[in-house]
């Protein structure tokens, strides 16, 4: 019993300690996520040129439209503009939250010594990017539910009822979140300067937006350049959430004549494990070249 007692305890504190980092580098990451928030509604062009742009286009885009022709799928099946353009933009909104505001925002600490700072304290890398992540997951989340909401009770756009759409809404979402986010923490790298990563990173997603079918119908544009969006997250993304807002029969109008729901989830893992090993590969407190 004395040998027992005596032996016991030290492997219970051993696993106590070894598990103490992890658990302290998640409570300093719900306390960054906070932080981020702050500083993120506190920026004027980081809320409009992320957070409402997708809300301000879907409400250009239908009053323009507003006395259109509506967009057919078949002799019976059509829909209005803002319901058509809804889906892409839904899938835009994840793509400016993540890559978008990250690239510039971590390409931004970075130069003005905001990182160098933050190596020099406790911060755990990991608590860092938990912050960022968690930024992103939640004004997300919070921008699509606006953006929905002025959807469905200011343009008058049918949401889905059957909750497997929502399923698959939810599924998309999520995977295109942590996606968009790893992609963003590892494009941040490409700027040399703070101040030319806007230069740099909007160019690259406003580009995405206009070859993966958010503003032009995706099968209207040259094989070869769908061939090349399809290697692209958001070409994926907009599919996917037009599968979830559109009639089944728009199926016909994707490439195959199906919404290829199980290759896009392919490709977004694909481009969440390699933006993951970028990130550990590349990101440093500070430039190795500053």
């Amino acid at each position: 019993m004395t040998d027992a007692a005596a032996t016991n305890p030290t492997p219970a504190r051993n696993r106590a300690t070894a598990a103490t980092p992890s658990r302290s580098a998640a409570v300093i990451g719900a306390h960054r996520i906070r932080y981020e928030l702050r500083s993120y509604f506190r920026a004027p062009d980081a809320v409009f040129f992320t957070f409402l742009f997708p809300i301000v286009m879907l409400a250009l885009f239908s009053v323009a439209f507003a006395n259109a022709a509506d967009i057919h799928a078949g002799p019976n099946v059509s829909v209005d503009y803002a319901n058509y353009y809804l889906p892409g933009l839904v899938a835009t909104g994840i793509l400016l939250s993540g890559t978008q505001s990250l690239g510039v925002d971590i390409a931004g600490e970075r130069s003005d010594g905001t990182l160098k700072r933050l190596g020099g304290t406790p911060l755990p890398v990991l608590s860092y990017f938990i912050g960022k992540i968690g930024m992103v997951l939640v004004t997300t989340v919070l921008q699509t539910a606006i953006l929905l909401a002025v959807a469905s009770l200011l343009f008058g756009v049918p949401l889905p009822t059957e909750a497997s759409r929502w399923g698959t809404f939810a599924g998309i979402m999520l995977l295109g979140i942590a996606t968009a986010s790893v992609l963003g923490i590892a494009i941040s790298a490409l700027p040399r300067e703070g101040r030319r990563a806007t230069a740099t990173i909007v160019p690259i997603v406003l580009v995405l937006q206009f070859i993966s079918g958010v503003y032009l119908p995706f099968t209207q544009l040259p094989d070869w350049l769908q061939n090349v969006a399809s290697a692209f997250p958001l070409r994926w993304m907009a599919s996917g959430m037009r599968s979830v807002f559109l009639p089944d029969a728009f199926a016909s109008a994707e490439p195959g004549g199906t919404w290829h729901l199980g290759l896009g989830a392919l490709v977004l893992t694909a481009w969440l494990v390699l933006g993951t090993v970028v990130c550990l590969l590349t990101f440093r407190w500070n430039r190795k070249d500053a």
